[in-house]
């Protein structure tokens, strides 16, 4: 029975895969900021940690309670919406130290177990964004692309570890709490206000297909569970289309 541990599970696509991979007969490790026992059914397969993955040493603390682990599940992250001349470079930090530092810290914390038992595999949520440049994104896109990056290089270093390494690209899912989540973070100068509306309307209109949680949680399933799994995996009929 393999154990896998996903941070970012109080909402969205981390609590929709823990409750796909619990269904599955996997343990599960489910980490929140803030740990909340009536999110996912009750299962003695189930562990509810706290972890914040800016923070140190909540991760060491959360490495020594884990255990070992099979596969790991970098999906915590935040959003950010707004022109990049009005963005603080506080906020801009903020999102690149849960979405690209996070996700580092993360991985190198799992590294050790996953070399010396020579198997292991790491999968890094990411967002179909990176896909095709789009406005009002800048910072949230280069923080999720250089997650990209990262893992691409990190595949590399791992593989005469028998480790293996994924991004899942997701693509817009608004039937999650994410795009609340961006607008906290909204930074609009008035000089971009025409292009704000305009980006908004655009969007609102939009009769795309668009991704779903459970779109989410099937490609880390397939990351996690097959040795052929492709490097990148589109996860959402509008990031398989964008691919």
């Amino acid at each position: 029975m393999k154990t896998i541990l996903i941070t970012g599970c109080s909402s969205g696509f981390g609590l929709e895969t823990a409750r796909y991979f619990l269904e599955r007969d996997w343990n599960v490790i489910a980490t929140m900021r803030s740990p909340r026992e009536d999110l996912l059914p009750r299962s003695p397969r189930l562990r509810v940690l706290p972890l914040d993955v800016t923070n140190e040493d909540s991760i060491r603390q959360l490495i020594a309670a884990a255990g070992p682990i099979d596969v790991l599940v970098n999906n915590a992250g935040i959003g950010m919406l707004g022109a990049l001349e009005g963005a603080s470079m506080a906020t801009a930090r903020e999102v690149f130290e849960t979405n690209t530092l996070g996700t580092i810290a993360m991985t190198q914390a799992v590294l050790p177990q996953f070399r010396e038992r020579r198997a292991g595999v790491v999968i890094n949520v990411t967002s179909s964004v990176t896909l095709k440049p789009l406005p009002l994104l800048a910072v949230y896109t280069g923080s999720k692309a250089a997650v990209n990056a990262f893992t691409e290089s990190l595949v590399l270093e791992l593989q005469h570890f028998n480790v293996r390494a994924h991004v899942v690209l997701a693509g817009r899912a608004p039937a999650t709490s994410f795009g609340a989540n961006a607008q906290q973070r909204i930074q609009m100068p008035e000089a971009y206000a025409a292009l704000t509306e305009s980006v908004f309307a655009e969007w609102a209109k939009s009769a795309e297909q668009v991704t779903t949680a459970l779109d989410v949680a099937e490609a880390v399933w397939q990351a996690a569970t097959s040795d052929n799994a492709p490097l990148r995996i589109a996860a959402g009929a509008d990031a398989v289309a964008l691919m």
